[in-house]
């Protein structure tokens, strides 16, 4: 029999907490169900679902995570818990990457955890066929912030859509280790891409049933013009002078751009920094550390502040300027208060500022048709067949090549690099006539020398001599694509192709924004704001009035559930709050506020009775106490709403704590 308790404080004792019931849930869903998609709210603990996810599966764990920043965090955390934790990225040279994949190839080290980049799975030829050497090890799958898969979203990254032929390559198509997908924020849309790539049944969902970030007091306020909402943007930050605030801008220049409001707060007197994407991994993971230690207190950022920083204590998001959606919206002020303490987020928008994020973010961040057609002149010079690609080397091509594949005018045949050149003491003789057979020793004229060879092979052979000792390269091979050029150029049917996609993309992000604005517009109060996004998010109606939180975590109706929660708590009884119970032969079920499991497997059914007077409460109670009459005879306990309900519920309490006591007495 399974303990998750006891194996988590096992395999991770440094953790000051315990599972939450809602992780142990999602974890037992991985182990015994396979593939499965974990939404719950940002600051949840989506990182301890995988971490003994992984553990439990007993061999290695891929995780696929979008940011540098992101596996730094989460390979020092695991370490610090006496894991053996492998993380390749950009900030670790070439020359060790390729030292530290020999060793996992050779079997000289078994880490528990390998982290890596969508970019470096999709286009790195060399990890894969390291990783395909311990394939058998490998257990499980992780995609972390798996809504950038979806298309759809408006976090999407491209080569995350590349992770389901990176799995078939690895593993074979129906021979795929688990996959745990997470994530905090899914529309309909990227909830249906997720599942068809990740091969996930929907019984397999795991949702947090409460989305809501209640404990962030949301303020919303739209302004005339953009002196007015910067006025009253100082007074905010002035109002939380010295509390950990975020300002998110989206503009890295010019006037009310990131550079430019740090620049005036730092005039102003405040310990401001700024934060983009155009600035070093190494600089912003600095910035990021002062403002944990709260040497900075205030920062500006663009939205590459966002997945993968975990600083429990930001009282303050601001949205200087409105954000693209929903999801995007509530995943940045999820920033706030992940150490569950209050905070507060404010929206300040204007009209202009909507009219830009329509015209210069959403309409802007896709390509043209012009730039497809100059970019693939410039990559193919109006040539068929096998070519190489540098995806790094060119931002063109970054931003075209999704459509080039999707229409089919290119197709990736396999991940290369530039050639044979590099390599000496080759030992293997195959290798060694194929190094021989041309002067440049290029990837693509090797391949046209020698007519029986295909790309994947020589690739894969060059791998193997490398890892196995009989060659070695003077550097680090390229990351390379080798690619199936179909067309001498886009033909029309192609063109309309991709352009039809690009139009429904853009339509699509125009609704999400549409959506989001039409929320703000009937802003009535924070909680009612908390309530539609947590309803559009997919929490159940029945939810949405589960707002206050309880000492262990717990989200209840009211606040004197809240008095009868801690004191549950307090009193080390172990309860849940509105489970299901069964009565009868036809599957018809009530909920109890609290059932209470005792020692000796007692159990008992407590009742808040609130609101009686009102009619229909009244007879919605009678038929409620008919059926713990009829069914649980002497289960049942009960409060009624008072002044007194503090000393009346520890009383009945320890009365119920007590052996001699007769339920049915109290």
């Amino acid at each position: 029999m399974r303990d998750l308790d006891a194996d988590f404080k096992k395999y991770f004792p440094q953790c000051q907490f315990s599972l939450k019931d809602f992780q142990k849930r999602a974890i037992s869903n991985v182990l015994d169900n396979g593939n499965t998609l974990c939404i719950m709210p940002t600051g949840g603990g989506k990182s301890v679902i995988y971490w003994m996810s992984a553990v439990e599966e007993h061999g290695i764990a891929i995780v696929i995570s979008p940011l540098t920043a992101l596996i730094a965090e989460q390979a020092r955390k695991l370490e610090e818990q006496g894991c053996d934790v492998l993380a390749i990225h950009g900030e670790i040279s070439a020359e060790k990457q390729i030292r530290l994949l020999m060793e996992l190839a050779r079997g000289k080290r078994t880490p528990q955890f390998i982290f890596l980049s969508p970019e470096k799975i999709a286009t790195d030829g060399f990890l894969e066929y390291c990783l395909a050497r311990r394939r058998q090890d490998i257990k499980l799958v992780v995609i972390d912030e798996c809504h950038c898969v979806s298309q759809w979203g408006t976090s999407f990254r491209p080569f995350y859509m590349r992770i389901p032929d990176f799995m078939d390559s690895l593993f074979g198509t129906d021979a795929w280790a688990k996959v745990l997908a997470l994530t905090a924020t899914l529309n309909p849309k990227e909830l249906t891409d997720i599942c068809e790539s990740f091969h996930i049944d929907k019984s397999n969902i795991i949702r947090e049933e409460l989305l809501m970030r209640s404990e962030i007091q949301l303020h919303v306020q739209q302004f005339a013009d953009e002196d007015e909402k910067t006025n009253k943007f100082w007074d905010i930050v002035q109002t939380h002078a010295g509390e950990r605030t975020l300002v998110y801008v989206y503009r890295k220049y010019k006037k009310r751009g990131v550079e430019d409001l740090c620049q005036t707060a730092i005039d102003k007197g405040y310990h401001a920094e700024f934060f983009h994407g155009d600035m070093s991994s190494t600089n912003r993971m600095a910035i990021v550390e002062r403002f944990k230690s709260g040497e900075t207190t205030l920062i500006f950022a663009t939205n590459a502040f966002g997945m993968g920083i975990d600083i429990p204590n930001i009282r303050v998001v601001i949205h200087f300027m409105i954000p693209e959606s929903v999801e995007q919206y509530y995943q940045e002020v999820g920033r706030a208060a992940r150490d569950g303490l209050s905070a507060n987020a404010y929206l300040l928008y204007t009209a202009k500022n909507i009219e830009v994020k329509r015209r210069y973010f959403i309409d802007n961040s896709f390509t043209t048709k012009e730039l497809i057609e100059a970019t693939f002149e410039k990559r193919t010079h109006g040539k068929t067949g096998l070519s190489t690609l540098a995806y790094f080397d060119d931002e063109d091509v970054q931003q075209c090549l999704p459509y080039y594949l999707r229409s089919g005018v290119i197709e990736i045949v396999c991940k290369g690099f530039s050639g044979l050149s590099t390599l000496y003491n080759i030992r293997d003789e195959q290798l060694q006539q194929y190094f021989n057979s041309t002067k440049k020793q290029g990837f693509i004229t090797t391949l046209k020398k020698n007519s029986d060879l295909k790309a994947t092979r020589l690739s894969q052979m060059v791998y193997e001599a490398l890892v196995d000792g009989n060659a070695m390269t003077s550097k680090a091979l390229e990351r390379w694509l080798i690619v199936q050029v179909k067309a001498t150029s886009i033909q029309n049917d192609a063109m309309k192709t991709i352009l039809a996609d690009i139009s429904e993309k853009q339509a699509y992000k125009h609704d999400l924004l549409d959506y989001f604005i039409n929320l703000l517009e009937n802003f009535e109060d924070s909680l009612h704001l908390h309530q539609d996004i947590a309803y559009y998010l997919g929490t159940d109606k029945h939810q949405l009035k589960r707002i206050h939180q309880t000492a262990d975590g717990t989200y209840v109706r009211s606040k004197s559930e809240v008095i009868i929660s801690n004191l549950l708590y307090q009193y080390h009884i172990k309860y849940k709050y509105e489970e299901k119970l069964s009565y009868g032969t036809d599957g018809s079920w009530i909920e109890p506020d609290f059932t209470l499991y005792l020692a000796n497997d007692r159990v008992l059914y407590w009742e808040h009775i609130g609101m009686l007077g009102q009619a229909q409460y009244d007879s919605n109670w009678l038929k409620k106490l008919d059926i713990y009459e009829t069914f649980f005879p002497g289960r049942l306990i009960k409060t009624y709403e008072s002044g007194a309900l503090s000393k009346e519920a520890e009383k009945l309490i320890k009365d119920i704590l007590n052996p001699l006591t007769n339920i049915s007495s109290i």
